[in-house]
């Protein structure tokens, strides 16, 4: 299997469970015992929205390498129409894209990768 052809799409749907996995964790670790708390503190990092302002940072602050960046950006200019209604199109397509980055990851089993990523985001 070639990962760097596979759809980046598919990439996202992978990266997009890992990505929610490690903050429902993280929130569970925080001591947040009630479901529905859990549910509105996660929105703070599995929206379209953070997980856009998540990426752009980590961009700024040059914390990506060359080759996470060709991932983000193949995603990122991936052709679609279809975006959620509660975000515009350049924010669906960075949140796709460090969902992709996630899941190509995964799939080279860069796991401290992912780890130090999730950290980043996360704050720890």
């Amino acid at each position: 299997m070639q990962i760097r052809e596979i759809n980046v799409l598919v990439l996202a749907y992978l990266g997009d469970t890992i990505y929610e996995n490690y903050v429902r964790k993280f929130l569970i670790t925080k001591g947040i015992g009630n479901v529905n708390d859990l549910q509105n503190e996660a929105i703070n990092y599995v929206s379209a929205k953070s997980q856009s302002a998540f990426l752009m940072k980590m961009i700024e602050c040059n914390f990506l390498s060359d080759e996470e960046i060709v991932i983000v950006k193949r995603a990122r200019n991936y052709k679609t129409t279809s975006h959620p209604k509660n975000c515009d199109i350049v924010t669906y397509k960075y949140a796709t894209g460090l969902e992709s980055l996630i899941g190509y990851l995964e799939l080279e089993n860069k796991h401290e990768r992912i780890d130090e990523i999730m950290k980043f985001i996360l704050g720890e």
